[in-house]
């Protein structure tokens, strides 16, 4: 049954990116370009997003578990690192560049979008690098 739930929560996500169109990278892209063909759209879906999130976020730190009660694990800091700071970094130039990020990404590669299986893989990739070297060199990775 937990799967099941998990399936459909992930379905409802991706249809939402679809609808909105934010499986498209034009959009984003158009998004990032202020000074040029500026899109607002992302901002509506953000704006949508974020208190229906805050009020989930909210209810199950109440519960102090999960829905499928399960401990509630959440970032234990809030410090701003060095790891945290290039990530982000890292993340918006990848995001600026592909028009992806990773879960619309998701959704487009399923929506069988070539461009996204190359981003995908280029994430993936990054994960495993950061993974094998980079958490090797930092120490304020976590």
């Amino acid at each position: 049954m937990q799967t099941l739930l998990v399936f459909i929560s992930g379905l409802v996500f991706g249809i939402g990116l679809i609808i909105s169109g934010m499986s498209n990278p034009a959009k984003v892209i158009n998004f990032l370009d202020i000074a040029g063909n500026w899109d607002p759209s992302l901002a509506f879906v953000m704006l949508g997003a974020i208190p229906v999130a805050f009020v989930g976020f909210r209810f199950i730190e109440k519960q102090g578990q999960t829905a499928f009660h399960e401990p509630l694990h959440l970032p234990g800091t809030k410090t701003v690192n060095r790891s945290l700071v290039i990530g982000g970094f890292v993340f918006g130039a990848g995001w600026a560049i592909a028009g992806f990020c990773p879960g619309p990404a998701l959704v487009a590669l399923g929506a069988g979008y070539g461009k996204a299986f190359v981003f995908v893989a280029a994430m993936l990739g990054g994960m495993l690098l950061h993974d094998r070297v980079y958490k090797h060199f930092v120490k304020d990775t976590l």
